[in-house]
C-alpha cells in the first residue's frame, strides 16, 4: 500500500469521527500514513466501543488525538485548537478537515399529537451540520494550521434538493452546507484550500437508522442502485482519500456524487 502522507507530519482533522463515514475516513487516511485528530461526542457507556475503533487507528502507527468534546461550542473549540497547535509543533500541518457531524432534528412539520418541528430545531441542525464547518475552517486558517495545499470535505445527501417527511431541518442544513462549501472554495482559495462536498448514496449507518421511514428508503435505494447494494462508509472514505491526493488539487467547489449510480435510475 502506498503511504503518501507518511513522514510528512500531515494531519486529518475529522469532526464526528467516532462512527459512520467519519470513522471510516479516519481509518482510510491513517492506513495511508496521515496522522489523525478526531472530535466526537459519546456517552460514557459507549466509550469502550469507540476506544476499540480508535485502537485500530493507533495500530497503523500514525499519531492520534481524540477529543470527546462539543465541536459547536466556541470555548471548547478554542481549547481543542490550543492542544492541536501543541501536538503539531512547528512543522505539522492539517492536510484535510472532514466534517461528518450528524446532529440534527428529525421531526415532522405537521403531525398532531407528536413533537413537531420548531424554529429552534432548524437553528440547532443548521449550526451543527453546516455552520460548524465554516467555524472550524476559519479558526484553523487563522491559527495557520492548514497545509499549503489543504482540503475541506463534508458530506451531503439527496435531501439537499428532495423533500422527505421529517427531514426538513436536515435538508435545509445540507443545502446550507453546500452553499458554505462553495464560498469556502472561492474565498479561501488564495490560502491553498480546496473545498468539496461528497453526496453519498444511502448508507446504513447509525445516523441513517434514525430517519423515520429509513427501511423504505433503504429498500428504494437497493431497487434503484445498478449494483443492487447500498453505499458503505468505506466507499465514501475511498472518495475522501482520492480528494486528498495531490492529483485532486484542481477539484474545488464541487458536489461529488458517490452512490454507485443510485441517482441515475
Amino acid at each position: 500500500m502506498v503511504k503518501e502522507f507518511e513522514h510528512k507530519n500531515q494531519w486529518a482533522l475529522v469532526l464526528g469521527g467516532s462512527a459512520g463515514l467519519g470513522l471510516a475516513t479516519a481509518k482510510k487516511l491513517a492506513a495511508h500514513g496521515c496522522n489523525i485528530i478526531i472530535v466526537f461526542r459519546s456517552a460514557r457507556v459507549h466509550l469502550p466501543g469507540v476506544e476499540k475503533e480508535f485502537d485500530a487507528i493507533r495500530t497503523t502507527g500514525v499519531q492520534f488525538l481524540a477529543f470527546n468534546k462539543d465541536a459547536m461550542n466556541r470555548e471548547k473549540r478554542m481549547e481543542m485548537t490550543g492542544e492541536i497547535v501543541t501536538a503539531l509543533g512547528n512543522t505539522g500541518k492539517i492536510r484535510v478537515l472532514v466534517h461528518s457531524i450528524a446532529k440534527g432534528n428529525l421531526k415532522p412539520m405537521i403531525d398532531p399529537g407528536k413533537p413537531e418541528l420548531q424554529n429552534e430545531d432548524f437553528h440547532l441542525t443548521l449550526d451543527s451540520m453546516a455552520i460548524c464547518l465554516y467555524d472550524w475552517t476559519k479558526l484553523l486558517h487563522e491559527k495557520k494550521l492548514f497545509a499549503d495545499d489543504a482540503r475541506v470535505i463534508s458530506f451531503t445527501s439527496e435531501g439537499n434538493r428532495k423533500a422527505v417527511k421529517s427531514y426538513a431541518a436536515v435538508s435545509a442544513a445540507k443545502a446550507a452546507l453546500e452553499a458554505i462549501t462553495r464560498n469556502i472554495a472561492l474565498e479561501f482559495a488564495p490560502a491553498g484550500i480546496k473545498a468539496n462536498c461528497i453526496q453519498a448514496g444511502v448508507t446504513d449507518t447509525e445516523s441513517f437508522r434514525m430517519i423515520p421511514g429509513h427501511e423504505q428508503i433503504k429498500a428504494h435505494a437497493l431497487d434503484h442502485n445498478p449494483f443492487k447494494r447500498l453505499t458503505t462508509p468505506e466507499d465514501i472514505a475511498n472518495v475522501v482519500y482520492l480528494l486528498c491526493k495531490d492529483e485532486a488539487a484542481w477539484i474545488n467547489g464541487s458536489v461529488i456524487i458517490a452512490d454507485g449510480g443510485e441517482h441515475i435510475n
